[in-house]
């Protein structure tokens, strides 16, 4: 099957998927794509879906970016996870270290071009960790953003050449935290302190009453992604 047979099977499968429960898209990505990882960043759609997947495919990959610039709050929250379901995340981390990325493109990249800072910390990591499977799992939602608002339920990753499964793409905040208390889901305690969006602690503030949800992302630029879901 060639590239282009691909996706038009994943666009037919996406308008079957549409109506698909966030369990019944993650059981259709197990059982059809048995290569398959879930990229965690430990935000409150994140693990949600680490719940899910602990359900219904515990021995799937679930991996986390670690740009060494997280806050303390986000290992904390990784470290409790996997005493709650006793797994262990795949930890990817970029070629460099801070320390030789501020030699090599001065000190506080994130501040003088923060897309470059991304590149090195998160895009090339995932670049290299997705090469190894043929599917991934996001936690992107469509209100999230303008640049997400025409995600699908499975689509194919033209960026990274898979196939890409947002199992949460139709669900609201609203939906998310229901989620999270009905199931008693262990949380970032950030998201108590007006993080709606965490990210990177350089790059993250706290939102102010009335802001986007993703205002504190890169605040003061016109940055509004990190690479990974354009």
């Amino acid at each position: 099957m060639n590239l282009l047979e691909k996706e038009a099977l994943i666009k037919v499968k996406a308008v079957e998927l549409e109506e698909a429960t966030p369990e019944e898209v993650i059981r259709y990505a197990v059982q059809t794509f048995p290569n398959l990882t879930f990229a965690c960043s430990f935000g409150a759609e994140d693990i949600v879906l680490v719940d899910m997947l602990q359900k219904i495919s515990p021995s799937t990959d679930i991996f986390y970016l670690d740009t060494d610039f997280h806050f303390q709050e986000t290992y904390d929250t990784r470290d409790r996870l996997k005493h709650r379901y006793n797994l262990e995340f795949v930890r990817v981390s970029p070629l460099m270290t801070p320390e030789e990325q501020a030699a090599e493109h001065g000190e506080e990249l994130w501040k003088s071009d923060p897309n470059a800072c991304c590149g090195i910390r998160k895009v090339e990591p995932l670049t290299r960790i997705l090469s190894q499977y043929d599917a991934w799992i996001t936690g992107i939602r469509r209100d999230q953003a303008p640049t997400r608002a025409n995600a699908k339920k499975v689509e194919y990753d033209q960026k990274f050449g898979l196939v890409k499964f947002n199992p949460l793409a139709s669900w609201q905040s609203e939906d998310v935290w229901n989620y999270i208390h009905t199931h008693q889901v262990l949380y970032n305690p950030l998201h108590d302190r007006n993080f709606p969006s965490i990210g990177c602690e350089q790059c993250t503030r706290q939102v102010l009453p009335g802001e986007d949800p993703r205002a504190g992302r890169w605040s003061g630029n016109e940055k509004t992604e990190c690479g990974l879901h354009q």
